[in-house]
This record gives C-alpha cells, structure tokens and sequence, in this order.
C-alpha cells in the first residue's frame, strides 16, 4: 500500500511531461509536413556513396 503512495505521484509527473513534450512539438510544428517527409527520401538528389578500397 505504501509503494502506491509513491508510485501515483510519479505516473503523474511522467505524464504531464510527456504531454508538455508532445505540445512542445505541436507548437515547433514537427507534424507539419509528414508527407513532404516521406517525398523527400525517395528523391535522388544527393550524389551517391562511392566506397573507398581499404588500405593495403
């Protein structure tokens, strides 16, 4: 019973940090373009790797 008396003020915090955290990036708008995201990596814009022979 005593465990019960630590353990729902920490599920508390933790919740209320991961909703700040979830505003936080409502408001730096992280979701605003998820399909431009997805657009972007299938794009051939960048030269491609060349691999380097290993020394001798």
């Amino acid at each position: 019973m005593n465990a019960i008396i630590f353990l729902i003020p920490i599920s508390l915090m933790l919740a209320g940090v991961a909703l700040i955290a979830f505003l936080w990036t409502l408001r730096t708008r992280q979701y605003g373009d998820p399909e431009g995201d997805s657009h972007r990596i299938l794009m051939a814009e960048d030269a491609p790797l060349t691999i380097k022979p290993a020394p001798k």
